[in-house]
C-alpha cells in the first residue's frame, strides 16, 4: 500500500542477480507498507524531496530500459530503474552487475561540484551484493589531490555481500574479484536532478 492505494502482489525475483526489479514510487509525505508473502530484501532508496507531487506509481520490470557500458574487462550491464528522463522529486536510482574479474564506475568519475553543465552536486550510495555471496570486491572513494599531493578523503574498501558505501564527494571505482559477479544499486540524490560527471582526467586516456 501506498499513498492510500492498494498496489497488488508485486515482485518476482528471488536474486538482485536475476532479470528486473518490481519498483514503486512514493513522493514525499505519502505513507506507504509492505507485508512480505515470503523472505524478501527490500532496497528502500530515499533522499529530501523537492516538492513535485507527483502521484505514487509501479514500474514494473518490463518498464525498465537496460544498456550495456564499457568494453572488455570493463564491461558492465545496467538498469535504470529511475534515470533522469522518468518523472521523480530528486532520486536517481539504476542497479548494475559487474561480471567476476571486471572493473565498475570506471574509469574514474566524480559528480561532487554544482556546475552544470560540466558537473552535478550528487550524493551517492552503493548497496553491493555478491554472487556467490562468499566472496568480495574492492571500491575506492577518493578526491583529487592538492599542490602537496594530499587529499582530502581516501579510502578503499574490500566490500562483502550486503555492504553499503557512501559517496559523500569524489571518485568512487569498483572491481570485482575473478569468479565472484559484482551486483550494485546506486542511489543518487542532490540540489538538480541530473547525472553530469567529470572523468579523473589522467584516467581519460582508458576511454580512447
Amino acid at each position: 500500500m501506498a499513498g492510500g492505494e492498494q498496489l497488488g502482489v508485486l515482485g518476482a525475483r528471488m536474486s538482485p542477480f536475476e532479470g528486473k526489479p518490481w519498483s514503486v514510487y512514493v513522493p514525499q509525505g505519502k505513507h506507504w507498507s509492505v507485508t512480505a508473502e515470503s523472505d524478501v530484501v527490500l532496497a528502500v532508496c530515499t533522499a529530501p524531496g523537492l516538492g513535485g507531487g507527483l502521484p505514487v506509481r509501479v514500474i514494473a520490470p518490463d518498464a525498465l530500459g537496460q544498456e550495456v557500458r564499457g568494453k572488455g574487462t570493463n564491461t558492465r550491464y545496467v538498469t535504470n530503474i529511475l534515470p533522469e528522463g522518468e518523472p521523480a522529486d530528486s532520486l536517481l536510482v539504476v542497479e548494475v552487475i559487474t561480471p567476476g574479474g571486471h572493473t565498475s564506475s570506471y574509469p574514474p568519475h566524480k559528480h561532487d561540484r554544482d556546475d552544470l553543465p560540466r558537473e552535478s552536486l550528487l550524493e551517492e550510495t552503493y548497496y553491493h551484493r555478491l554472487n556467490p555471496p562468499q566472496g568480495f570486491a574492492f571500491q575506492r572513494v577518493y578526491t583529487d589531490a592538492d599542490e602537496t599531493g594530499r587529499r582530502e578523503l581516501d579510502e578503499t574498501m574490500a566490500v562483502e555481500d550486503g555492504d553499503v558505501v557512501l559517496v559523500p564527494k569524489g571518485y568512487h571505482p569498483c572491481a570485482a574479484c575473478h569468479g565472484y559477479d559484482l551486483y550494485y544499486l546506486n542511489v543518487m540524490a542532490g540540489p538538480k536532478r541530473t547525472w553530469k560527471f567529470h572523468n579523473a582526467p589522467e584516467h581519460e586516456w582508458l576511454l580512447g
